[in-house]
């Protein structure tokens, strides 16, 4: 017991006693500088200053821009730049979708390859009769209504006269239509009759997608228009425009002809497609 008590205050008298810290000028043994200290003080200045030096490299290493200088830290303009690049990304792959959509249309348009099942929109499919069509006839209350309206309407003085429709279709050639528009047969299309030279015209304005010669169908022509429409000319004799242009109302597109492997005969092979499904140009177009 007593060697452990003499231990302890040996180890004790080791950590408190005092010394003295002297730096001397070598030359004339003159002090320059001393300091009174013991292990104790020298222990705890360590440990403070540890601490000390821990403390402030988390913080620079936590809050600083200097952390982007230590492998495996990126930096915050790599973030940005990957946000963006993720954004653009993003959009591409939209844009990208879009215009596979928009090239099925077009090859659509240019083979007619539709599923007859598709067609079953109002505005494409052939009207059908309803044999019971008892429970359409209006009631004595909607006939009232109809006629109040009427009359509001009639002696409305500030109604404004706007268009019903957002586009006006101008016809591409006049002459009698050989084959009608027949989603049944797959005849996308009206044929119309044309004399020798006949100009074709631009139904609308539009920017011209494709001008070009086709085995099948000879020179062809493909305008897209506002709203999603596209407007198609096939056996045409020549052509008097080229891909990209941009093309007016009534403008001189092409000259009637007889060219390709389908064609029987000077005519104007003429398709209206909307969203990737064909339209029944008669139904918006007078071709006589």
């Amino acid at each position: 017991m007593s060697l452990k008590r003499f231990r302890k205050d040996r180890l004790k008298k080791q950590l408190f006693t005092k010394n003295r810290l002297v730096i001397l000028n070598e030359e004339t043994f003159e002090e320059i500088f001393s300091l009174k200290l013991n292990l104790m003080n020298v222990f705890l200045v360590a440990t403070l200053g540890a601490f000390t030096i821990i403390f402030v490299t988390t913080y620079i290493i936590a809050f600083t821009p200097l952390k982007e200088y230590i492998p495996g830290y990126s930096s915050s303009k790599l973030k940005q730049e990957a946000t963006a690049l993720a954004i653009k990304s993003d959009s591409l792959t939209t844009i990208l979708h879009q215009n596979e959509l928009y090239l099925a249309a077009v090859r659509k348009t240019l083979t007619g390859n539709v599923d007859h099942i598709k067609l079953s929109k109002d505005s494409i499919t052939e009207g059908t009769t309803n044999s019971n069509l008892s429970s359409l006839n209006p009631s004595e209350k909607e006939l009232e209504l109809r006629q109040k309206v009427a009359i509001e309407d009639k002696y409305n003085l500030f109604e404004q006269a706007k268009p019903k429709v957002d586009i006006v279709l101008f016809a591409p050639a006049t002459g009698p239509i050989t084959q009608k528009f027949s989603s049944k047969e797959k005849h996308f299309a009206v044929d119309i009759a044309l004399p020798k030279n006949t100009p074709i015209k631009a139904v609308a304005n539009g920017t011209v997608i494709f001008a070009d010669w086709t085995p099948t169908n000879g020179n062809v022509v493909i305008l897209r228009h506002n709203n999603e429409i596209l407007s198609v000319y096939k056996h045409c004799e020549s052509l008097t425009i080229t891909q990209g242009d941009v093309v007016r109302t009534s403008e001189v597109i092409a000259i009637g002809g007889s060219t390709g492997e389908q064609s029987t005969g000077i005519h104007l092979h003429f398709e209206l497609w909307k969203n990737g499904y064909p339209i029944d140009p008669t139904q918006f177009i007078d071709f006589d």
